[in-house]
């Protein structure tokens, strides 16, 4: 082009000089054309223009042989330097001089200059002015080659061919151009042997030698000629400097593609996919995945697979199938289990369908979910009852069926199948067993008993049997059956397992308790020998240390002194968990044995070594008894006088005062006998040693002259205690029973009129928190309350402890959790065993988190711990209650330990929340794979906790949108929508899943 440019100017000049030696060279007029004309020869174009704008309009111009050419340098002056008339000009100046030689000249500038633009319609115009003009030798390929150029910028390839055909007849700067464009507009009208004759001619240029083959490629597909597109192309592709070469390397994947080279097809998708210069269309995306697929490049072939899988089409539905396939070959399971789900629920091929259900059924089994393979195996059985996959789909469904959480489910599902396999058989006596397991940890302990017997029904696994059987002595017991249990304890033993099966040893256990709550303590004593015996030198204790204990109350209440003394004595050595209950019981032993030295300082053990002992009010008042029996009156005082003042609320009080008042007596301190009688009787009236105490107060008041006081407190007593109570007790304990046979209506009809009846009664305290109880029952807690708090200040302690239980509990319902507290703390620190302990630390440990004291919270907590699994969810509840306690206090590092104990000890409730903390937390840190991986290794046993599980894999789908795994994160939410039973679940889910879909 621009040889082109200075072409004209050479023009322009020789036309200058043929004027300037006219025979007006001298003339005025002629000067200022010839400055003018030097302006412009200069490119002083703003000049020349003014110049000969002002020659225009001189008064002689008109006559003057310089008109023309002074309007033509006027016109092209403004043309060259951009002024906006230029254009104008120059079209008025051809209008105006049709058969002026400067007129073709004109056009042909004016041509060019459109051209140059890209006006290619007037370019056309001021070029078709020279048609029949002859022009110039070098400028008729000029002229055909761009009016060509201009008819295939418009596109009317047709007209552009015939000038094309016109400029290769020359040799030419154009030539090659002319070749390129020929072809080029062959190649739009479809004529590609045309085409391909022309770029083969172009590509001899080194101009358009890296321009043709991207031409020459795609003709060459067109025609389906592939083996000459590769032929052509694959040899070249790596040349430098090659345009469009992505494109090339997508077109030889087609080609490699369509000849099932799948290995060189892969190479060259690949190389067009990561030059990222533009898209695949997802016909593209779908082969370029077969491709890698078929080279075994599984992790690439997904790459391309998952984002043609996000389209439910027929495309789609093969991807998501191949998929699957790509996932388990790189071990990807949970991937592929997806893929083959997504796959399953399209319809459009209906052989990948059932082929995609069984293979998801398969993965699913294999990752450990099982009620989500057992769900696809009925479904499987059920749509193709003729299947392929028919037999291995009834091998595997009893596979799962062992395995799964939804024991309900898979019970219901073999009890319908009327000609049961020994497999399946097996499989049922497995899931009877399991589910009676769950029934048993959620006390519904007919329902265990149930299971179990349906359990036992096939005793294909001689180990499930005994386990089986054993449970039917625990839930038995558990039932306070112990006649029953006892049947069921003796009938393992009778089925005569190994010496060492641990059903047999845990029914050693099971059966001596049984034994000692029936009162048959010689076969009691037979079980805990047993048992203890088996375990001693074993890594796994189980329950030995409570065993062991029991052992030696066996030989004490059958009065083997000896052999509990050392029972006793060797628990200490052994370091007993119960080593401070050891060493009460061996104080009582020896003080049997008349051993009282040694019977002090084994209770000295407790009192010194243990202050948080449950036996502490035990042993001090053992302790003081044996004082008393040797006449050491003061010593005897001092020690009651201990447990009066640090055990102010224990049911040993009254009894204390007594003997603190037969030593005072001894002593002939008889003032402190006499308030320690008086005490008895003002504070404790219907104490069991009431009358005792009034006779002993008798005494001393004698002794002390002061017997006229005596007749204030004989009144009383009696008041307190009518003679006449034998219809009371009878009333009483009619009134009672109602409670105890949950016959509350009945109950407060009965507890009302024993109050009216007997309003000085002794048991009447009782009988209020009674009717209390009955009133709470009912669900009325507010007058159940206001009969508690009028009991608040009794001075019966074990009353004392049941009225505070009921306050705190009902408080607690009502959400008043700060009132709540100060009475779980009194009967938690007045517990007489570890039960009630529990029960009141429980209530304070939550209502502690309620009321934000996580410290509290924390320490009750692991309190709970301490005492070891009281009940089933004891020790899952005290850990997630002191894991969100340790969050809340921006502990966050603990509370995931605490959260992680929690996951994998605990298969409950509390367990699955848990996880789904570990697997928010890995999310919001950025930990998407750990996040997934957590979730997936651990979820399985969590799927009957329908919020906890879906919130799991609301946090699976989240991890996925982070990666960038939208197909994944698709299929999760979207069985999440299908399968979730929870709908709090299921919404957010969709509102989710709609995030994916905006974005695609």
């Amino acid at each position: 082009m621009r040889k082109t440019l200075l072409f004209y100017g050479l023009t322009l000049l020789m036309i200058g000089q043929v004027y300037s030696q006219s025979s007006l060279h001298q003339t005025s007029l002629e000067a200022k054309f010839q400055d003018a004309l030097e302006l412009f020869q200069k490119d002083q174009f703003s000049s020349s223009r003014e110049a000969f704008d002002r020659l225009s309009m001189h008064p002689d111009i008109n006559e003057n042989s310089r008109a023309v050419a002074v309007a033509y340098y006027k016109a092209l002056s403004s043309l060259r330097g951009d002024f906006p008339e230029g254009t104008s000009l120059m079209d008025a100046f051809i209008l105006d001089n049709p058969n002026e030689s400067l007129r073709n000249e004109a056009a042909w500038i004016l041509g060019n200059h459109y051209f140059v633009n890209r006006n290619y319609k007037k370019a056309i115009s001021n070029f078709d002015l020279l048609r029949n003009v002859p022009l110039t030798t070098d400028r008729h390929p000029e002229f055909f080659f761009k009016t060509g150029y201009s008819y295939f910028q418009l596109k009317n390839y047709t007209q552009a061919k015939s000038y094309f055909e016109r400029a290769k007849t020359y040799r030419s700067p154009f030539l090659a151009s002319a070749y390129f464009y020929a072809g080029y507009s062959s190649f739009e009208q479809g004529d590609f042997e045309a085409a391909a004759k022309d770029f083969k001619e172009a590509e001899k240029s080194s101009e358009y030698s890296l321009k043709v083959p991207y031409m020459l490629a795609g003709i060459y597909y067109r025609q389906q000629k592939l083996d000459t597109l590769i032929e052509y192309a694959a040899p070249i592709i790596n040349n430098k400097g090659l345009d469009n070469s992505e494109q090339i390397h997508l077109l030889l994947a087609e080609a490699y593609y369509d000849k099932n080279n799948f290995s060189q097809a892969a190479v060259h998708y690949m190389a067009f996919w990561t030059a990222k210069k533009g898209k695949l269309s997802r016909d593209q995306q779908y082969k370029a995945g077969v491709a890698h697929y078929e080279n075994k490049q599984f992790a690439e072939a997904s790459q391309f697979f998952k984002e043609v899988a996000l389209v439910n089409d027929e495309l789609g539905h093969l991807a998501s199938y191949f998929l699957g396939y790509a996932y388990i070959q790189q071990k990807n399971l949970p991937f592929a289990a997806n893929s083959f789900n997504a796959a399953y629920k399209l319809d459009f091929r209906p052989e990948i369908k059932e082929e995609a259900l069984f293979n998801y059924a398969k993965v699913s089994l294999e990752l450990g979910k099982f009620q989500e393979a057992i769900t696809a195996l009925d479904t499987y059985l059920n749509e193709y009852p003729q299947g392929s996959q028919k037999t291995a789909a009834e091998n595997l469904l009893s596979d799962a069926l062992v395995n799964t959480n939804n024991y309900l489910r898979a019970i219901s599902h073999m009890e319908k199948m009327n000609n049961k396999s020994d497999r399946i058989k097996s499989a049922y006596q497995k899931v009877t067993f399991y589910q009676s397991m769950t029934y048993y940890r959620d006390n519904n302990l007919n329902g265990t008993l149930r299971l179990l017997d349906k359990s036992l029904q096939y005793p294909i696994d001689k180990s499930l049997q005994y386990q089986a059987q054993y449970w039917k002595g625990e839930a038995n017991a558990a039932s306070n059956k112990d006649k029953v249990a006892i049947q069921a304890y003796e009938k393992l033993i009778s089925m005569n397992p190994p010496s060492m099966d641990p059903s047999l040893i845990r029914t050693h256990y099971g059966l001596g308790y049984a034994y000692f709550n029936d009162g048959q303590y010689d076969k009691a004593e037979r079980q805990f020998k047993s048992y203890t015996d088996k375990l001693k030198n074993s890594s796994d204790k189980q329950h030995y240390d409570d065993a062991f204990i029991r052992l030696g109350d066996t030989y004490y209440v059958q009065k083997k002194f000896t052999d509990a003394a050392n029972v006793f004595r060797r628990a200490v050595a052994e370091n007993n968990a119960y080593s401070d209950y050891a060493y009460f019981r061996g104080g009582v032993v020896a003080n049997f044995q008349n051993n009282n030295r040694e019977a002090i300082r084994q209770l000295d053990q407790v009192i010194n070594n243990f202050p948080n002992s449950l036996y502490m009010e035990d042993a001090l008042y053992q302790k003081a008894q044996i004082h008393m029996e040797e006449l050491n009156y003061g010593q005897g005082r001092d020690v009651f006088s201990k447990l009066i003042s640090n055990k102010p609320n224990s049911p040993f009080i009254p009894f204390a005062l007594e003997g603190r008042a037969v030593a005072n007596y001894s002593l002939k301190d008889y003032d402190k006998a006499i308030e320690d009688y008086k005490m008895i009787l003002d504070k404790y009236p219907n104490a069991e040693n009431g009358e005792t105490a009034l006779v002993g107060l008798q005494e001393s008041l004698s002794l002390q002259g002061r017997s006229q006081e005596f007749s204030t407190y004989l009144s009383g007593y009696r008041k307190s205690n009518p003679s006449n109570n034998n219809l009371q007790n009878v009333e009483f304990e009619a009134a009672k029973s109602l409670v105890f046979n949950q016959s509350y209506s009945q109950a407060l009809t009965a507890l009302q009129n024993f109050i009216r009846n007997y309003p000085n009664s002794a048991q009447l305290p009782e009988a209020k928190y009674y009717l209390g109880d009955a009133y709470f029952r009912l669900g009325d807690n507010a007058k159940a309350l206001s009969i508690y708090y009028e009991l608040e200040n009794t001075s019966d302690n074990n009353l004392k402890s049941r009225v505070f239980q009921k306050l705190a509990h009902i408080e607690f319902g009502n959400g008043n959790y700060s009132k709540a507290i100060p009475y779980y703390q009194f009967t938690a620190q007045n517990a007489r065993s570890k039960a009630e302990e529990y029960e009141a630390t429980f209530g304070l440990m939550q209502a502690y988190f309620e009321t934000k004291a996580y410290k509290e919270a924390i320490r009750s907590a692991d309190k709970i711990l301490e005492l070891g699994n009281i009940t089933v969810d004891s020790e899952s509840n005290a850990l997630l209650i002191k894991a969100k306690s340790l969050e809340n206090t921006n502990a966050v590092d603990q509370a995931m330990l605490v959260y992680k104990q929690l996951m994998e000890n605990h298969k409950t409730e509390q367990g699955a929340e848990a996880l789904y903390k570990l697997a928010l937390r890995h999310y919001e840190k950025g930990e998407f794979s750990l996040s997934n991986e957590l979730i997936f290794n651990n979820s399985q046993p969590f799927t009957q906790y329908a919020y906890w599980y879906g919130k799991q894999f609301i946090v699976l789908a989240q991890n996925y949108i982070s990666m960038n795994e939208k197909f994944q994160a698709k299929a999760t939410l979207e069985s999440i929508i299908e399968n979730a039973s929870d709908d709090t679940v299921k919404q957010e889910a969709e509102s989710l899943l709609k995030t994916i879909n905006l974005a695609n």
